[in-house]
């Protein structure tokens, strides 16, 4: 199996990690078992609006998704179904525009599927799905990289490396003077900076910003942006593959030259 399984919930019968936004980049699968909790309003669980996300964003990045019970229904409403009560599960979820379904029970669609999802509304799996799943991702090509996110490695992957550069940073003669004017809260600024990241290559738009104003009166010159893209260099490839590393060197470069031209001495914003 190409990567771990992986589920919100422990269990035990599954050979399954926890399930974190983190790990999906490099998961075989995801789990949404049946675990009888809200689907159609989550407005006072930011668990399950958590989970809600967690299998949106395994949607859209193709990830192998067997969902049942509740997990089918939560399934159904990432992808834009709408939900409704009562069935043995509690929640059930119509079909989704481009869903299949192979069989239904009533009105209810009980087992379907939509591109990498396989979907099943009652609370307990049959044991052929579960052995079908499987037996797929067993025989499943590696899963090509969703965005250039997953291709770096994840969330999970940018936060020690955006330590370790700022850490080089912070103690390099030309640009450690700069950050220690105008950074105070180190926390916070890792926070925004591995936000930015995240965005910036495809993750959740989790920074809202302008590059332009943010560095524009800091007294830069494109000496600071070449040594910043050295340390960066540096810090990315201590910490990715040579190809992960090109590709978020690539976009670090593209950064630098919508700041205007900063390659050749000159003040920068």
């Amino acid at each position: 199996m190409p990567g771990p399984l992986l589920s919100p919930l422990p269990l035990p019968d599954w050979p399954a990690q926890e399930a974190t936004p983190q790990a999906l980049p490099g998961a075989a699968g995801l789990l949404l078992p049946h675990d009888g909790g809200p689907v159609a309003d989550v407005r006072e669980r930011p668990d399950r609006w958590a989970l809600l996300k967690l299998a949106a964003a395994a949607l859209r990045g193709d990830v192998p998704t067997l969902a049942w019970g509740t997990g089918a229904a939560l399934a159904g409403r990432a992808l834009g179904a709408r939900v409704h009560p009562g069935g043995p599960a509690g929640e059930w979820a119509e079909a989704p525009r481009g869903a299949i379904v192979h069989t239904w029970e009533g009105e209810r669609p009980l087992h379907w599927t939509h591109g990498s999802l396989t979907a099943w509304a009652g609370p307990t799996l049959p044991p052929e799905l579960r052995a079908s799943f499987l037996a797929g991702l067993e025989a499943a090509p590696p899963r090509l990289p969703a965005t250039p996110l997953e291709a770096v490695g994840g969330e999970a992957a940018l936060r020690p490396l955006l330590a370790d550069f700022y850490a080089r940073a912070r103690a390099d003669a030309l640009l450690g003077p700069v950050f220690a004017a105008h950074v105070q809260d180190w926390e916070a600024h890792l926070e925004r900076v591995t936000a930015f990241w995240v965005t910036m290559l495809g993750g959740s738009p989790a920074w809202r910003g302008n590059l332009n104003p943010i560095h524009a009166g800091l007294g830069l010159r494109g000496e600071h942006l070449e040594r910043w893209l050295a340390l960066f260099g540096e810090a990315a490839r201590a910490h990715l593959p040579p190809g992960a590393a090109d590709l978020l060197l690539a976009r670090a470069g593209a950064m630098g030259a919508r700041l205007g031209n900063r390659a050749r001495p000159g003040r920068v914003g």
